[in-house]
């Protein structure tokens, strides 16, 4: 025991000399655990004497271990118990079910039954305090408005908060807030509409929604109708006798008289409609100023409330937009904003001062400034006023590049800022909120609590609204924003600002204001470069001054610059070997002279705009020998470069991109372009910005936004590939790239260099190009069917009135004025005509003929055009044919063709006719005069006066088919007519010499010529075509028309349906009898009088006709897309998206969720296509949606993924079907045209692990490409995942999780620098 050196605590004992006795003593102390077993022993012992009975026992068990047979049986056996287990089922506890089972009694509570949840409160108390004092001075009761509202029932600002969960990106099952501009319905209209009777007589549906027909009942409403019923009632039918019973209503009388004593009056008065905004028509109302003293008013604390709009001083007109002058001072400004929210250490300038008294005035503000004007001023004062009044804004900007930056930006300078992204989401509960637009637009339709304290929405770049591709967004979140936003838009320099302010004032009801910049604050100067390296390396030439004045002395000089240079290259090589294109040796020495000669200038740093990614990588890498940086900027490039790609792994920081990008930003070259790594871009930003790199080359999207000016602007070339056409720079793109050009504050001027490698651009492209017109703003609104959905599914916003609210249909809303009072006075005007009692006396029959008359036109004008372009056609009409026309007054004459042409895209005719030597004035000029049955008044058109083309073709279609003949000796005319005046096409043909007959025509029209005598060849047209007419008049000749169905082949199964309804109409129309009356129209001559009982039909028809053209004008049906959009509703409906009462399913409310393709997502989660593959083929496959670049390699597919690609293939082609069988045009936006699965191999290796160098290895596509086509796949997954999640699916939705997982790792998804 002398080892122990306390006896107190065991863990402190030596024990080796202890487990060297116990293993003497036998060994079967090593099969129980040995020392290992002895440790434990010790350690759980509390004291010495627990351990030296813990060590008995052990000494105890190994002695019952040696004996011969074994320890006493005290333990069951193992191997009986089993053998039991297995061979007797019966002996099993579970049969012994009294103590298997448990009962718990039920108490009963009838109690229970009473109770039910307590509805929501309808009026709230209300205190009255006095303002002065703060005593409390009475408590009334008021109804509160929006009692029970949810997110998911209502669209109003007092609806109760939906969860937590849900409070920034919103919901697919929530309402969005009401967007300003729509008529408000609130709950008490509603109300109202239930309190109204119901005429269950006539307003009840005869067919359920959901079912394809109805059950008809009898006239006591409870016993059905059935079909044979209805067949036996229908055969013992009784004809009705002659005359209607008449039934008097006693009721009805009495009530009538007693209403109008006033008697029958509704107890409770109607509620009032909420008031639309007042527009002020040029009269004032006066309101009675003792009325007005009796009306209480109630004590109002001036308190922030940001939903109430800004009150426009001075008179409101129609015009909702109001340009600001910015060429005066703005003299009181700090008197006018004495405690400014932000304050800079620049004075503003002007422009920037009346933004911020427009935005303390909270009025919507659209800045269109010059790049680099400081735009952005409004911006950060716009978030300074949200942050200061406790509410919020929201930034938006075009490209997420952008949104990166601004967040960094904003975070420095405020502080609570967020950022939105389809990736992440950093800080959602921040005053300043930074997202594209697609994710505004996404909060907006899903209901975001965010709209409720939104005070400021900022679009930066708004003229992004020209993209084709994405411009619709814009429009739709105009559109949806709720009514006590304000507006705030900043904007490059477009012509037509106020149209587009106009249409955003009319859409929200809220007037805007236009500010704009004259000029750019730094100017520029525009000069040509044709030099190539050495000697000629300084070869500038001025084209275009900093006055904007064009200098045609340097074009010149630059021309002929260039032509020096090629002679004297074709001297020294020959004329056999002109140089048409620079080598790679040339252009390098050419770009290292240009470097040199901007160095030695002063004009570095430079952007230059290199139209095309790989020539920015080739040029980039062929000046290896350029060195701009110094030793301390080659140490700043150096820490700053590493301490970046810490963040990546070790394989990625090794990648050919990232070493090839520090090795150019240690000589001041960068890169930028959509193929570079986004972790790359940024570095080359911060380092541009810092000034360390000197030379960068970029493509236009580097202009897009991104606020990193240059000191010069270079063009590696003015013509660009736009998808489809190689063409020049527009005027607004080589302004927005050029517009990098000068630094405020540190340039006087900015310098552009356009590089003339080849040739000098042509004179009138260049000033086109830097002189022209900046592009319209311009509406790109298309429909999608994610909008549809979105707005089925809420129902109170209509598809038909996001549509009229467009900027596509601005003016068709603007003439919605004019259209209701044209309306009234064609009523007034029908009303005059019914009031005089003049009935026609054949006017049933009159009208008949009108209406066939009237289809034969309609039909005739949409065929003749196509018939007449088609090659038989033109091959027919040549000079020398004869016609058959109807043009005005010249009724089913034959008319001799002379020159067919094209006017306007339109063909035209020249003919010669005859016309009878009455009406000839001197030179053969016809003039037919109207005798007006009313003098013209001052206000009214002589045009509008006339006679219509109807009416002419309509009496000639009268006269029946007899050709016209002239009396005596006839006259001539030369007419110029459309394809709509040819009634038929003969087979005769004259020769003439039809140019000199046109000639002699245009020279006896000049008066000094006009009583020379007929040419030779005019006359023998003339005696021809005399002679034709009366042989035909005569019955001695016979006309021969051409067959148009089957002379001309045409194929087409509708145009032929046309043009068999045109001929069953055409002879329909000369056998009307009522043509014949003696007085159906009348001539006098030498005047057209329009008088006759057809005149009056006409006239009746003519305004039913206009009228109800004025109806659908002012209806939905007159919006543009209104066919498009009932087409696509075909499709839903085909695809089961919604019923066939657009009410929208369950396949739809998975569509609402779903950002992009959201028919083709959907499909393929109804069809069960991606259960059955893994996670990593449902990614690869899912590509196909996301990649849109070109590709020359062709993916190699395992088995599985060449049979989704079929499948997804098959999928795509049938949404394509329907569409093509609805109408819809099959274009570039079809979901089979958008399939590109060339990135499919890429994206399946990188989600089954493989690192990003060995995926590269496999494709063409350059690495920035990759890696944003991964990161938009990452949001297409979680779009599956939700739409996995509303069906219930749970193990599609971990499939999804899982390939996001798989696929959102290392430098894919690298975090910004700016975050």
């Amino acid at each position: 025991m002398q080892h122990y050196t306390d006896v107190t605590s065991p863990a402190r004992l030596d024990f080796s000399l202890l487990s060297s006795f116990l293993q003497a003593q036998d060994t079967s102390f090593n099969n129980l655990g040995g020392a290992g077993c002895l440790e434990e022993i010790m350690g759980t012992s509390t004291s010495i004497q627990c351990c030296f009975q813990h060590i008995s026992i052990l000494v105890l068990y190994l002695q019952i271990y040696k004996l011969p047979f074994g320890p006493p049986p005290v333990l069951p056996d193992v191997q009986k118990q089993l053998k039991e287990y297995l061979l007797c089922p019966d002996r099993l506890p579970i049969h012994d079910y009294e103590h298997a089972q448990q009962f718990w009694p039920r108490e009963s509570n009838p109690r229970s039954l009473y109770h039910c949840d307590v509805s929501s409160s309808e009026t709230v108390l209300k205190f009255d305090r006095d303002p002065s004092t703060g005593q409390l001075l009475d408590f009334r009761e008021v109804y509160l408005s929006d009692v029970g509202t949810t997110a998911k029932n209502s669209m109003s600002l007092t609806r109760a908060p939906g969860p937590m969960s849900e409070a920034t990106r919103g919901s697919a099952n929530n309402f969005p807030f009401w967007p300003g501009g729509f008529p408000e319905s609130s709950l008490q209209d509603v109300q109202l509409e239930e309190d109204t009777d119901i005429d269950f007589d006539n307003n009840l549906l005869v067919v359920p929604p959901g079912f394809n027909c109805g059950v008809e009942f009898r006239p006591d409403n409870r016993t059905p109708v059935t079909k044979e019923a209805i067949k036996a009632e229908e055969s013992v039918k009784m004809p009705e006798e002659e005359g209607n019973e008449v039934v008097v209503n006693l009721m009805e009388l009495l009530q009538r008289e007693e209403d109008f004593l006033g008697l029958w009056k509704d107890e409770i008065p109607k509620k009032q409609e909420t008031p639309c905004p007042k527009v002020y028509l040029g009269k004032t109302l006066e309101i009675d100023q003792e009325l007005d003293q009796l009306v209480p008013k109630e004590d109002i604390i001036p308190v922030l409330n940001i939903s109430e709009t800004a009150t426009v001083k001075g008179p409101t007109s129609s015009q909702w937009a109001e340009v600001i002058d910015v060429s005066e001072p703005v003299r009181d400004f700090h008197q006018k904003i004495p405690d400014m929210a932000k304050t800079w250490d620049f004075e503003l300038d002007i422009f920037q001062k009346q933004a911020i008294l427009k935005l303390e005035e909270h009025s919507n503000v659209f800045v269109a400034a010059h790049t680099s004007a400081g735009k952005t001023v409004v911006a950060e004062y716009a978030i300074a006023l949200s942050q200061r009044n406790k509410t919020r804004a929201v930034y938006t900007s075009p490209i997420k590049a952008l949104s990166n930056q601004k967040y960094r930006d904003f975070k420095n300078t405020f502080g609570d800022v967020g950022l939105i992204t389809g990736d992440f989401q950093i800080n959602q509960t921040a005053s300043c909120l930074i997202m594209t637009t697609e994710i505004l637009r996404s909060m907006l339709y899903r209901g975001s609590e965010v709209c409720r304290d939104l005070e400021y929405v900022i679009f930066d770049e708004v003229h992004y609204i020209n993209d084709s591709e994405r411009g619709h967004v814009w429009e739709e979140v105009l559109i949806l924003l709720p009514k006590h936003v304000s507006i705030v838009m900043l904007s490059a320099t477009v012509p037509n600002t106020l149209e587009f302010a106009g249409w955003v004032g009319r859409t929200k009801q809220k007037k805007m204001f236009v500010i704009s910049t004259p000029k750019r604050p730094v100017p520029l100067q525009h000069y040509l470069y044709t030099g190539s390296g050495g000697k000629s390396k300084s070869e500038m030439f001025l084209l275009l001054d900093q006055d904007g004045r064009f200098i045609d002395q340097g074009y010149a000089a630059a021309v002929a610059a260039k032509k020096s240079r090629e002679t004297s290259f074709k001297s020294s090589y020959g004329p056999k070997n002109p140089r048409s294109q620079l080598n790679p040796k040339q252009e390098k020495t050419m770009w290292v002279g240009l470097i040199d000669h901007l160095r030695k200038e002063d004009k570095l740093p430079v952007v230059a705009f290199t139209l095309s990614r790989n020539r920015c990588d080739q040029t980039s890498e062929s000046l290896t020998t350029v060195d701009l940086t110094t030793s301390d900027d080659k140490h700043r490039i150096r820490t700053f470069f590493q301490q970046c790609i810490q963040r990546l792994k070790e394989p990625d920081r090794l990648l050919p991109q990232v070493v090839k990008m520090q090795n150019l930003l240690m000589q001041g070259i960068g890169i930028h372009h959509s193929g570079i790594l986004p972790i790359l871009k940024e570095i080359v930003e911060m380092l541009f910005q810092e000034g360390k790199v000197k030379l960068l080359f970029a493509t236009e999207t580097f202009a897009m936004g991104v606020n990193m000016p240059a000191r010069t602007v270079l063009f590696d070339s003015v013509r660009k590939f736009d998808g489809i056409e190689m063409r020049n720079l527009l005027p607004a793109e080589y302004i927005q790239m050029a517009g990098r050009a000068g630094r405020r504050g540190l340039d006087k001027t900015g310098t552009v260099i356009i590089i003339c490698k080849n040739n000098v651009p042509g004179k009138l492209e260049l000033r086109e190009m830097m002189l022209g017109q900046p592009t319209l703003l311009q509406s790109k609104f298309r429909l999608t069917y994610s909008m549809i959905l979105n707005l089925l599914r809420v129902q109170k916003i209509s598809v038909e009135g996001m549509m009229s609210r467009s900027f596509k249909e601005l003016n068709h809303q603007s003439s919605q004025g004019r259209y209701k009072k044209e309306l009234k006075a064609v009523e007034e005007e029908m009303e005059r005509i019914n009031s005089a009692g003049h009935p026609v006396p054949n006017f049933d029959q009159l009208a008949e003929f009108y209406t066939s008359a009237s289809e034969f036109l309609h039909l005739w004008s949409e065929v003749r055009g196509i018939v007449l372009t088609q090659p038989r056609a033109v091959r027919e009409m040549i000079p020398g044919r004869i016609l058959l026309i109807y043009h005005r007054t010249h009724a089913n004459k034959l008319a001799l063709l002379l020159k067919a042409e094209v006017f306007r895209r339109e063909p035209v005719y020249k003919v010669l006719v005859l016309c009878n030597a009455t009406s000839r004035p001197p030179g053969g000029d016809i003039q037919l005069e109207v005798v007006r049955k009313e003098p013209l008044t001052p206000n009214s058109s002589p045009r509008e006066e006339e006679p219509s083309e109807s009416w002419y073709k309509m009496v000639g279609f009268a006269a029946g088919k007899e050709v016209f003949v002239p009396t005596g000796v006839p006259g001539h005319e030369v007419l110029t007519i459309t394809p709509f005046d040819v009634f038929e096409i003969t087979h005769l043909l004259v020769k003439v010499n039809s140019s000199l007959v046109l000639d002699d025509w245009i020279q006896r029209q000049n008066p000094r010529f006009k009583d020379a005598p007929i040419g030779q060849s005019c006359l023998q047209a003339v005696q021809e075509l005399t002679e034709l007419t009366h042989n035909i008049g005569s019955k001695t000749k016979k006309l021969e028309f051409v067959n148009v169905t089957k002379e001309m082949q045409i194929k087409d199964a509708s145009l032929l349906t046309k043009l068999a309804r045109v001929n069953e109409l055409k002879a329909q129309l000369y056998d009307f009898e009522c043509t014949r009356i003696a007085n159906f129209e009348q001539q006098v001559t030498p005047h057209l009088a329009l008088e006759g009982q057809f005149e009056e039909v006409f006239r009746s028809k003519q305004l039913e006709e206009k009228r109800e053209y004025l109806k659908m004008m002012q209806s939905d049906k007159s919006l543009s897309l209104y066919p498009e959009y009932m087409n696509r509703v075909n499709v839903l409906q085909a695809l089961k998206y919604v019923d066939r009462n657009n009410a929208v399913q369950l396949k739809g409310k998975v569509a609402c969720d779903i950002g992009n393709h959201e028919l083709m997502i959907t499909d393929l989660v109804y069809h069960n296509i991606l259960m059955d593959i893994q996670p990593a083929e449902i990614a690869a496959l899912l590509s196909c949606l996301v990649f849109q670049q070109r590709t020359n390699i062709k993916p190699k597919l395992i088995d599985s993924l060449k049979k989704g690609t079929e499948i997804v293939t098959s999928i795509a082609r049938e949404i394509m079907e329907q569409e093509k069988i609805h109408g819809l045009q099959q274009d570039s936006s079809g979901e089979f045209e958008k399939l590109n699965f060339g990135l499919t191999e890429v994206v399946y290796e990188w989600a089954q692990g493989k690192p990003f160098a060995q995926i590269m290895e496999l494709t063409d596509v350059q690495e920035g490409i990759i890696v944003r086509c991964i990161q938009q796949l990452n949001e297409t997954l979680r779009d599956v995942r939700d739409a996995a999640h509303i069906i219930g699916c749970p193990i599609l939705k971990q499939k999804m999780e899982e390939a996001s997982n798989a696929i959102k790792r290392d430098i894919v998804f690298a975090a910004s620098l700016y975050t």
